[in-house]
């Protein structure tokens, strides 16, 4: 059986082991059906997620005109100090950043490779933990906008990490931690704008992935360059296909990708 369409990010439901989902315009594969079956992915062409055009993909799905007009892309997407909404200080589209900014953000430390500071709307969790590959996870800090969400987590990457390696989290060579202990740790680095916003008593959100075989050399795949694989699914984690010949492809890393995947 085939399938044909554009990629975007991995919906995701909470669960035991977590539930993946790949989500075409007129077709979803539930990913955990396909374990330990050979997957075929072809490359078809672009699609920008937000003029849909055949043009090649600059950054986060977007074609090159895309990424530097859309406010879906703007700085303070990455940079959240950036953010100026609550100024009502305009970057690119202040309607759609208001949207976005001026909504409750949670400053978290996760798990994944090492224990590292993000930042994401509340609504996100544990949507974005997950996609990060974080098998342990716990809030820090509520705050009201993503500014102060992000002065927050500037001032706390003095002190923990703030990437994840990816071939760490994919080979699963971690290390559990006591992220209540980082958290009374990190409270005196909080600046004094969100010290009122502090999480006093909470606990480790705990996640499971569908990991039949993890890579010992976690191979990517460039499915542009290749122009098409196939593999045995044998495991999926955060954004990451996981293949039997330790090959990996980061479907989020591949939005605005048209792909065709056959099943065996």
């Amino acid at each position: 059986m085939f399938y044909q369409g554009v990629l975007t990010k991995m919906e995701t439901e909470l669960a035991q082991p977590i539930q993946y989902y790949l989500v075409f315009e007129t077709d979803f594969l539930n990913m955990n059906q396909l374990l330990n079956k050979t997957l075929h992915l072809k490359f078809v062409k672009y699609q920008c997620l937000h003029c849909g055009l055949n043009k090649e993909i600059y950054r986060q799905g977007f074609c090159k005109s895309c990424f530097f007009d859309i406010p879906q892309a703007a700085d303070w997407i990455m940079r959240p100090e950036l953010s100026t909404a609550h100024l009502d200080k305009e970057d690119r589209d202040l309607t759609y950043e208001k949207k976005v900014q001026l909504q409750p953000h949670i400053v978290y430390l996760a798990n994944s490779s090492n224990v590292k500071v993000g930042v994401t709307r509340k609504s996100q969790v544990p949507t974005r933990w997950i996609d990060q590959g974080a098998h342990e996870a716990i809030e820090i800090v509520e705050v009201p906008n993503r500014y102060l969400a992000g002065i927050t987590e500037v001032a706390l990457k003095d002190h923990v990490a703030d990437k994840t390696n990816w071939r760490t989290m994919l080979k699963n060579d971690i290390v559990d931690e006591d992220l209540v202990v980082w958290r009374e740790r990190l409270k005196a680095y909080i600046p004094e704008e969100a010290q009122d916003y502090f999480i006093e008593n909470n606990a480790e959100t705990h996640l499971e992935f569908p990991v039949n075989q993890y890579p010992k050399n976690p191979k990517s795949l460039n499915i542009k360059k290749e122009g098409s694989y196939s593999g045995k699914l044998v495991g999926i984690k955060g954004q990451y296909l996981i293949f039997d010949d330790q090959t990996v492809f980061n479907v989020r890393a591949n939005e605005g990708l048209v792909v065709e995947i056959g099943v065996d």
